[in-house]
C-alpha cells in the first residue's frame, strides 16, 4: 500500500543506498538528498521542493510532477518524458540538466533560470511563454517544437532554426539572433 507524505522536511539522506519510499509526498521539502540512480517511477511529487540534491539518472517512468520546484539541483540525464505528462508543471534555478530529455513534454510557461541545458532534448516540446533566464543551452535540440512567446533575450548558445520550429513572438536578444542563422554558416561581425 503506498504511502502519504504531507508537509514533511527530508535532510542530507542518500536514497542510492536505501530504497524511496513510493507513494505521495504533497508540500514535502528535500534538501541535499542524493537521489543518483534512484527508481522514483510512479512516485506522485506534489508542490514539493529540492534543494541542493542530486537526481542524475534517477528513473522517472509514469513519475508525477506537479508544481515541483528544483533549486541548485544536479539532474544529469534525466527522461522527463518517461514522467507522468497529465498537468505536469516544473520549475529550475540553478540546476545542471545537461543531456535530459523533454521529448513531447508540454512546458507551458515553465521557468528554467540560471541553468545549464547542455545536449538536453526539447524535440516536439510545447514550450510556450517559457522562460529561459540566463541559461546556457549549448547542444540543445529544437526539432518542431513550439517556443511561441518564450523568451530567450538573457540566454547563451541556443542554435534554433526558425523553419523547423514555431517561434512567433518569441523573444531574442540582437547577439542572441544569431543563434537563429547557425544553419546558414554566416560570419556575423557582432562587434560593431
Amino acid at each position: 500500500m503506498d504511502q502519504t507524505f504531507i508537509k514533511e522536511t527530508f535532510d542530507k539522506l542518500d536514497f542510492t543506498s536505501s530504497p524511496f519510499a513510493i507513494g505521495d509526498y504533497e508540500n514535502c521539502t528535500f534538501t541535499n538528498c542524493d537521489f543518483s540512480g534512484t527508481d522514483l517511477s510512479e512516485i506522485n511529487f506534489l508542490a514539493c521542493k529540492f534543494f541542493s540534491c542530486n537526481l542524475s539518472l534517477a528513473g522517472l517512468h509514469k513519475t508525477v510532477l506537479r508544481e515541483v520546484q528544483f533549486k541548485d539541483c544536479k539532474m544529469l540525464g534525466l527522461r522527463f518524458d518517461n514522467c507522468n505528462k497529465f498537468a505536469m508543471s516544473v520549475g529550475f534555478e540553478n540546476c545542471i540538466l545537461n543531456h535530459s530529455s523533454f521529448y513531447q513534454t508540454k512546458l507551458k510557461m515553465t521557468v528554467f533560470k540560471k541553468s545549464f541545458l547542455h545536449e538536453v532534448d526539447f524535440t516536439q516540446c510545447d514550450l510556450t511563454a517559457a522562460v529561459f533566464d540566463l541559461c546556457d543551452l549549448a547542444g540543445a535540440t529544437f526539432d518542431n517544437t513550439i517556443i511561441e512567446k518564450a523568451d530567450f533575450q538573457t540566454s547563451v548558445n541556443y542554435s534554433i532554426d526558425p523553419e523547423l520550429n514555431k517561434i512567433k513572438k518569441a523573444k531574442f536578444s540582437l547577439t542572441g539572433v544569431v543563434g537563429l542563422l547557425n544553419k546558414y554558416d554566416l560570419d556575423i561581425n557582432t562587434d560593431i
